[in-house]
């Protein structure tokens, strides 16, 4: 049996001023388990690979994540420039993809959540010889609705409600760009986070 679609705002309260009505706003509780909130990775998504004269398009030997959340891309020496274009679909399956720009050896991180990844484009190499880059998993945590605006409340790591509120980004057009950043880094730890739909 097919899930029912999301709802918003089907229920509203009267106020004190006649004729205007409030629409209702519903605590939930997302959680991703332990399993799920593994660490941070700049290899977890596709090892190394050497760039070369040409353009290389990947679509083997890549690991999607095991929970929807943002993709990186590390170089491995200095100089390295270019766009990796990583494609593939997002919480409701729907393709997508995302252009993340290599900065050297730094890891840049991506700002879409996938849940699976179908293929890694890289440039050509910047460097004589040398150049390799990997593409890995962030801190960004997709989130299964469309949020017009902020309204988380608090969150928890292992069931301890973090000090400092989670970074959150919103769109009510593309559910990728939906996303929860702890403030503690991921750990293998069950994630429980608690706001208003």
């Amino acid at each position: 049996m097919a899930n029912a679609p999301f709802v918003r705002n089907e229920f509203s309260l009267d106020t004190d001023a006649p004729g205007v009505g409030a629409d209702c706003a519903f605590p939930a509780h997302f959680q991703v388990s332990a399993t799920n909130a593994i660490a941070e990775s700049a290899t977890a998504v596709h090892a190394a690979v050497t760039l070369t004269a040409a353009a290389q398009t990947i679509t083997t030997a890549i690991t999607s994540p095991v929970a929807p959340r943002n993709v990186s891309a590390t170089g491995s020496a200095a100089g390295i420039a270019g766009n990796v274009t990583v494609a593939g679909t997002n919480y409701s399956g729907d393709a997508i993809s995302e252009v993340i720009a290599l900065s050297g050896t730094s890891t840049v991180a991506g700002n879409k959540a996938f849940a699976s990844i179908t293929s890694i484009a890289l440039p050509i190499k910047t460097n004589a010889s040398g150049d390799t880059v990997s593409v890995g998993i962030g801190s960004k945590l997709g989130l299964p609705v469309k949020l017009v605006h902020n309204t988380f409340l608090y969150a928890f790591l292992d069931n301890t409600k973090e000090g400092t509120a989670p970074t959150i980004a919103t769109s009510a057009t593309a559910v990728e760009s939906n996303t929860i950043t702890l403030n503690s880094a991921l750990s293998g730890k069950v994630v429980d986070a608690y706001f208003l739909i």
